[in-house]
């Protein structure tokens, strides 16, 4: 079940809600969780009953082990529940691949046949192994297991995040207050909501078209020029940030409306100037979890500067692999890993031979050029099918394919149009696609850069758990007098925004859509 589905919005969610709060109203705060989870489970079984066999057999057995761990620090213990969870991953999402390379390197032909991917085990896991290790190391407290499953199940964020940390969640579960009907609560979870689906449904799905087509043909091995090949990156580049980003903001709004504040999982990434920030910003929840269960248990930066360069790449590249089983992910996240080592040395030299270029704005817009110009480049092995098709797809960035502009735009141009052809420009058609790619692109690019996000929106209203502040530093982008003069607020104009992004979002429920980060 979509959150952009008619099925979706006019059935599952208001009678989740009625039955929420009647439950509440009547016979109290523990039965409206147990309905909540029921609804929940409903949610996530809509694709496929049997995938709710795993996550129930999931969140018992965790649960359990949880609370031995809780009650007897065992470091064995430890091991064999997250060896566990691990092992579920590794059959389910990683089995098919590790054969697949098997059979490449050995020439044999082993098939373990057709294994489904169940739907956001990725997610659902690793909170739970945050919980295991948090619970050996004494952080967790005594939970009920109604508690724990909403914890792990609850609706909005179960699919595709935020990755959601039990210390955030479970005391909210506990607060009478949530079992309330609260005006505000609705007011701000509905706009939110509704920002979330327009970026989705209007935004996303709009430029998609002008991603798509451009993937597929260099995936099936067709020539992919200069235009088409920085046309398509970039559409991709918006169509995942307004997907991801969109689907986080629906789930925000969703918890809202139970009374529930889930923490952020974007703040603007494609604003940073370096790559760290970067991914301070960029589905900000895996890089907690990433930080704190892999980068810190591997030591950190605690055992030298070297150590500390690997553990920072074998970090971003486990990440790259928790998005998918296949060549181009574990490529993706060794790029990223080599981009945060060179940022780190980089940053090391600044401040060993005091070099104060951060003072200056040519020097913090080129820093950030060139970062949204790695992470486009990265999104190109993270959108590709196949590893030649991410080559072809560089290969015309770089110019190797050529050069061509549509024939009605050089027309246009006359001189100029000739002189470009004696460059070695060639004519081609499709100029009605070439300029709205383009046109998106643009607008898009504008949006990310100066708009505000959510949390600027709502950070006097706590719309987040997170920090995030409009002041943040490592941007080129500061917005500070817009966001003062476009927060939130109870107003009439507010809920005239709020109707016309829920319009616009429900005019596109007949389109079929997907959420990118469903696969993961």
């Amino acid at each position: 079940m979509l959150f952009n589905s008619a099925e979706f919005i006019f059935l599952f969610l208001p009678i989740s809600l009625l039955l929420f709060f009647y439950l509440a109203n009547r016979w109290g705060n523990e039965v409206a969780i147990a309905g909540l989870v029921v609804s929940s489970l409903f949610f996530y079984g809509w694709w496929n009953p049997s995938y709710l066999i795993l996550l129930l057999i999931s969140m018992v057995l965790n649960y359990q082990l949880g609370k031995r761990l809780g009650k007897n620090n065992n470091k064995k213990l430890l091991t064999v529940g997250i060896s566990f969870n691990l092992a579920a991953i590794a059959y389910f999402k990683y089995a098919g691949f590790i054969v697949f390379n098997l059979n490449a390197v050995t020439g044999e032909n082993w098939s373990l046949g057709n294994i489904v991917l169940p739907l956001a085990i990725s997610f659902f896991t690793f909170q739970q192994i945050a919980y295991l290790v948090d619970s050996y190391k004494g952080i967790t407290k005594e939970y009920s297991f109604l508690h724990y499953a909403l914890f792990v199940s609850f609706f909005p964020q179960l699919i595709a995040g935020p990755i959601v940390h039990h210390k955030d969640m479970l005391p909210q579960f506990s607060s009478t207050k949530r079992y309330q009907v609260n005006s505000t609560n609705f007011k701000i979870g509905l706009t939110i909501f509704a920002i979330g689906l327009f970026k989705k449904t209007v935004l996303a799905d709009g430029i998609a078209v002008y991603a798509n087509p451009i993937f597929t043909i260099a995936d099936a091995g067709g020539n992919v020029d200069f235009f088409m090949a920085w046309g398509g990156s970039l559409a991709y580049t918006f169509q995942l940030y307004f997907d991801f980003s969109g689907y986080s903001d629906m789930a925000i709004g969703l918890a809202r409306l139970f009374g529930i504040i889930l923490p952020l999982n974007f703040y603007s990434p494609y604003k940073a100037a370096n790559i760290s920030e970067f991914w301070r910003r960029w589905h900000i929840t895996l890089s907690h979890f990433l930080r704190d269960y892999v980068y810190i248990a591997l030591g950190g930066n605690r055992s030298g500067k070297i150590k500390r360069y690997g553990n920072l790449f074998i970090t971003m590249l486990l990440g790259g692999l928790w998005h998918g089983a296949g060549w181009n992910f574990i490529i993706w996240g060794a790029l990223h890993g080599s981009y945060l080592m060179i940022n780190l040395g980089w940053q090391a030299l600044k401040f060993k031979y005091s070099l104060l270029l951060t003072e200056t704005k040519i020097y913090i817009f080129t820093a950030w050029l060139i970062t949204f110009i790695a992470v486009v480049i990265g999104w190109v092995f993270f959108r590709a099918v196949t590893l030649d098709g991410a080559l072809i797809i560089l290969k015309g960035m770089v110019g190797l394919n050529g050069i061509e502009i549509p024939n009605a735009i050089l027309a246009r141009t006359g001189s100029l149009g000739s002189s470009l052809q004696a460059l070695g420009i060639t004519p081609s058609n499709g100029g009605k696609t070439f300029v709205m790619t383009w046109l998106w692109n643009m607008i898009l690019l504008v949006f990310v850069l100066t708009l505000p996000n959510i949390q600027d929106l709502f950070f006097n209203k706590k719309g987040t758990l997170s920090e995030f502040n409009y002041e943040s530093q490592s941007t080129f982008w500061p917005i500070r007098q817009l966001i003062l003069g476009f927060t939130w607020s109870d107003t009439r104009k507010w809920a005239l925004f709020s109707g016309a992004c829920l319009a616009l979002g429900m005019l596109t429920l007949s389109q079929v859509s997907e959420f990118l980060y469903f696969q993961f």
